[in-house]
Order: structure tokens, then sequence, then C-alpha cells
């Protein structure tokens, strides 16, 4: 039970930033952006849980109520539909600025499974890391087109559907290239000269 508790706020903010596309684009052009703007409001609160363990979700917390105060003040959508966009900043600089101050965010995640990782494997986790940041620069980056250029229908499937796909994909793939890796040091090891690391 208090293990539920724990991730509770975890899951409402899931959940807050899952629905948020759809609430939006259900909303557009039948309530006023400066209303819709208390879903962004709602969103950010989620998140208010972590902001004891996280010192970037404090920048993220204020750009979203900032996003949220120009919806609000100019009642307009696209502050709303940037939403996206600040996400995937938020999560390139976290990424980004654990590649500069290691370990990686990917190392710190393996490491919850298996403290003792091996050199290669760190050197792995990095470059999944990189990868990531290459993701969240290419979808931060169609985030802000179809902020900016689209309707709110294509902005609502790319963000509130297209985005979780290819992040899917990503966690897919990587996860096979993690098992093909792992096989190919395994084998190495196994032999008289291979790598002891």
């Amino acid at each position: 039970m208090q293990n539920i508790k724990r991730h509770l706020p975890t899951a409402a903010s899931l959940l807050a930033t899952l629905l948020y596309p759809l609430a939006i684009w259900l909303g557009h052009g039948r309530v006023e952006p400066r209303l819709l703007a208390l879903l962004l409001v709602l969103a950010a609160a989620s998140r208010l849980p972590a902001l004891k363990l996280n010192r970037s979700s404090r920048w993220w917390l204020a750009g979203a109520l900032l996003l949220a105060a120009l919806a609000i003040w100019n009642n307009a959508l696209l502050p709303l539909k940037l939403y996206p966009v600040l996400v995937n900043l938020g999560m390139l600089a976290v990424f980004g600025y654990s590649l500069h101050a290691p370990p990686s965010v990917i190392e710190r995640m393996a490491r919850l499974s298996d403290p003792a990782l091996p050199a290669y494997a760190v050197a792995y986790t990095r470059r999944v890391t990189q990868v990531w940041c290459g993701f969240f620069v290419i979808n931060g980056t169609l985030a802000m087109v179809t902020a900016v250029w689209a309707s709110a229908a294509v902005w609502s499937l790319y963000n509130g559907v297209l985005a979780y796909v290819l992040m899917g994909c990503l966690f897919a793939g990587e996860y096979l290239v993690r098992i093909v890796v792992r096989r190919r040091h395994r084998r190495l090891e196994r032999q008289p000269d291979g790598p002891h690391a």
C-alpha cells in the first residue's frame, strides 16, 4: 500500500501528460484558451511532488506556468500547444547535462538493476543517452512545427499519439540492440584472449 502511494503522484503526472493533447484538441473551438490553460496548470501541479527530488523540475514548472500565463493573458491557444516542446527541452537538458556530469541518465537507470556495470556497459549507456538526446531534439522540433503550422487535430495526433509510438519504437529498438551487445560481450569474455571487463 505504501508503494502504491509513493507511485501515485508519478502516475497522475503521466496520465495528465498523456491526456493533455487530447483535451486541448477536444476543447479547441469549444472552450476559450484561457480556460484550457487550467489544464496546463493541472499538468504542472501533478509534478509538484517531484520538485523535492529534482531541481530541474523547478525550471520545468516555471516554464509550464509561464505558458499558462501567456495563454490566459492573450487568450491564445499557441502557448498551450508549446507544452510538448517544453517537455522535450526539459528532457534534453537533463539527459544532455548528464553527459557532461556523469553518470549519464541511462547509466543511473541501469545501475538500479546492476550496480556493478562492466566498462562496455557504461560506454553503451552513454551512447544510448546520446541517442535519446537526438530523439528529444527531433521530437521537440516536430512538436514545434505542429504547434505553429499545423491544425489542432494534427498537433494532437502527433503529440498525443505518434510521439509516444516513436518513443515506444525507440525503447523496443534499444532493448533489442542491448541484447545483441550483451551476447557479443559474453561471447568475447568466454574466449581465452577475450576482454574481462
